[in-house]
């Protein structure tokens, strides 16, 4: 297998940790594989464990260490509290953002900050992306939903902006203003008592078939399943993506990059990496989506997990 063209990122942090774990989390990243990591709360602005500058700060850290860094902003906005902290992000001057939110992007552009397009921008098309082109995006991920033919499509109209797709994790699928977390424990959003933190994958919903359907991570809903585009890669690097992302977890994260990494280095996996992935995987891998199928499609134990 040749070396594939291609860059590994590691995407926000999703769901609510303790600090100190957070910030031993990334301070161990370092020494992996990696060309970018993205920083910063995208889900709910009472995950505060961690503040704006602190975030800043982890960025200045992880550059010094030789690692490119991005600030992710919030996708979801919805207090003058939760615009304050994104101005603070975005004020920084030096790092570049992850824009979830039009209102992000518009400031980024304001400030002459260059940003990446999140992927719940909703670009799904050329013209789309070449107008987040000229607001100041260097990069875009595509939405999650997003099939393989969709992305050769607007790929082929050749937009000069990189191209990163979610490839590992838990499908971050909508958002709400209701916090799930809190209802499940019958408590109101704004006195949650932060028991996300006692979920640090989220909770799994599973259907009255017992199967695993959705995870509830505060006011997101995501997969039950965990994608895996890893048998994809070099379809991948043929369409012209430039980058790929493993979405944070509680554990095996350093597995799931190490194995990523080794994939596009060209080598293939053996049977002992295939059986840490799926067990880094916590159930179903699925890729349904990039496949254009249902979402919650999976890969089947007849095909091969890795490049």
């Amino acid at each position: 297998m040749n070396a594939l063209n291609l860059q590994l990122t590691l995407g926000p942090l999703l769901f609510f940790w303790p600090r100190d774990t957070v910030l031993k989390f990334y301070r161990d990243a370092v020494e992996w594989p990696l060309d970018t990591i993205y920083l910063g709360e995208v889900v709910c602005g009472r995950r505060q464990q961690l503040k704006s500058q602190d975030w800043i700060d982890l960025a200045g850290e992880l550059t010094a260490a030789g690692k490119r860094c991005v600030l992710s902003c919030q996708a979801l906005i919805e207090s003058e509290s939760d615009l304050k902290r994104l101005r603070k992000l975005i004020d920084n001057g030096q790092v570049a953002i992850e824009a979830n939110d039009m209102g992000a992007a518009k400031l980024a552009h304001d400030q002459k900050l260059p940003f990446v397009a999140g992927p719940y921008m909703n670009i799904y098309n050329a013209e789309t992306l070449a107008l987040y082109k000229t607001l100041g995006a260097t990069r875009w991920v595509p939405p999650l939903e997003m099939n393989s033919e969709t992305l050769r499509a607007v790929l082929s109209q050749g937009v000069e902006v990189e191209t990163e797709v979610f490839a590992w994790g838990k499908l971050p699928l909508a958002f709400s203003s209701r916090c799930f977390t809190a209802r499940h424990y019958n408590l109101k959003k704004d006195s949650c008592e932060f028991r996300c933190l006692e979920h640090p994958d989220g909770m799994t919903l599973i259907t009255r078939d017992s199967q695993d359907f959705l995870t509830i991570n505060g006011i997101q809903t995501m997969s039950a399943g965990c994608q895996s585009l890893l048998p994809h890669l070099t379809e991948m690097a043929e369409m012209g993506v430039n980058a790929v992302r493993v979405s944070p977890q509680s554990a095996h994260t350093q597995t799931i990059v190490a194995t990523f990494a080794k994939a596009i280095a060209g080598q293939a996996c053996d049977a002992e990496q295939l059986a840490l992935l799926k067990q880094a995987a916590g159930g179903a891998m699925v890729d349904g989506y990039w496949r254009g199928q249902a979402g919650i499609a999976n890969l089947g134990e007849t095909q091969d997990a890795c490049a």
